[in-house]
């Protein structure tokens, strides 16, 4: 018979076609992501020529293969810092990040480091937070937070709480900017923005010493420290349980421990415009300050000697202290509190939560210096 189809071992299935490259199976993934960053613009990258400043790290890879280069007598693969504006427009005009002018640069926007859309800068310590939330953005615009921008997302729904944002910001001469929903995604890295974005400055901690001032001024003196608390979630409702329940303050260790970022400006619920902050540089040392003032400071501690309802020290100055979210007080700490409470519970919980165990005790606090009064 012509051919082979009737040869001993012949393929019976049809052969396996070509695999799926990124540019089919992972397409979608990649849909909105726009392109990816040259060598020369990426900060991280020792190939980075741009006008922003040359990050450490990059100066240290820079700098470590023009030392290579010069024992293998060759020219370094590195780039030139300062050669290539890699910052959004800095014009008058208004237009958003992502529109961009002649030359394929951004036509708006109030200048930044440039990135490719679905990646997040890492911001330095000192560099404006983008605020998000319609609560939180309300509520600092209502206390007169400073702020330089309002982002608003392309298509939003409008509710009260929007048309009053862009009504507060537009009556104190705020830049109001509209961008996609993508960019505002890449902006906040993800986070759930409800649509709207502030962005604030830097936050203006307050001076300890004027903390303690104040809150002695009034008639029920009560202060709030947190012993490491690391989560900026946890330090946002921490921040918002000191508001409801009449606090003066909240004051935090300025190393190991979360400050106020846009998570915790967020969780607050924008409760961190109206109680003051304080960063302290020794938590120790700043307890013993305010012992010296005449506060009473009580740690909050699963195996303190007193239980919380019998905490009679309520009712005069207090400071609480709130662990950290898994050790706890630290010993030093620990020791330097005039006394521990506990909170009592019915079932074999092993614990509350940082900022859970911070409310129920201020609002027991609240409710003792209620009755007195």
């Amino acid at each position: 018979m012509a051919g082979n189809s009737q040869r001993r071992g012949r393929r019976l299935t049809p052969k396996a076609g070509a695999p799926k490259g990124t540019g089919g199976k992972n397409k979608d993934s990649l849909a909105g992501r726009g392109r990816t960053l040259p060598a020369d613009e990426r900060p991280w990258h020792k190939a980075y020529s741009g006008t922003e400043k040359l990050p450490q790290r990059t100066a240290w890879k820079q700098d470590k293969e023009r030392r290579a280069a010069a024992e293998e007598g060759r020219a370094p693969k590195i780039g030139q810092p300062g050669t290539k504006d890699t910052t959004w427009g800095r014009g008058g005009g208004r237009g958003t990040p992502t529109t961009k002018g002649r030359g394929g640069k951004p036509a708006g926007g109030r200048g930044g480091p440039r990135v490719a859309p679905g990646r997040k800068a890492n911001p330095a310590k000192d560099s404006p937070e983008l605020l998000v939330g319609r609560n939180p953005v309300l509520e600092s615009l209502r206390t007169q937070v400073p702020a330089t921008a309002l982002y608003t997302a392309q298509g939003i729904d409008v509710d009260d709480r929007v048309k009053e944002i862009i009504r507060t910001a537009a009556d104190r001469g705020i830049a109001i900017l509209e961008v996609s929903r993508a960019e505002l995604d890449r902006m906040t890295g993800g986070v759930l923005h409800q649509g709207v974005g502030l962005q604030v400055p830097p936050f203006a901690y307050e001076p300890f010493d004027d903390l303690v001032a104040a809150a002695l001024e009034q008639a029920a003196p009560l202060l709030v420290a947190l012993d490491g608390v690391t989560d900026p979630r946890n330090l946002g409702a921490v921040i918002r349980s000191a508001a409801a329940f009449g606090a003066q303050g909240v004051f935090v260790p300025e190393r190991r421990a979360a400050g106020i970022t846009a998570t915790a400006w967020r969780t607050s619920a924008g409760a961190a415009a109206r109680v003051p902050v304080a960063q302290v540089t020794n938590l120790t040392r700043s307890l013993k300050a305010c012992q010296d003032a005449g506060f009473v400071v009580v740690g909050l501690d699963a195996d303190g000697q007193t239980d919380l309802y019998d905490l009679e020290a309520a009712v005069g100055p207090l400071v609480v202290v709130v662990g950290s979210e898994g050790r706890g007080l630290s010993r030093l700490v620990g020791e330097t509190c005039d006394l521990t409470v506990s909170i009592p519970m019915v079932s074999d919980v092993e614990s509350l939560n940082a900022s859970v165990a911070a409310a129920v005790t201020l609002a027991e606090v609240a409710r003792r210096r209620s009755v007195e009064a």
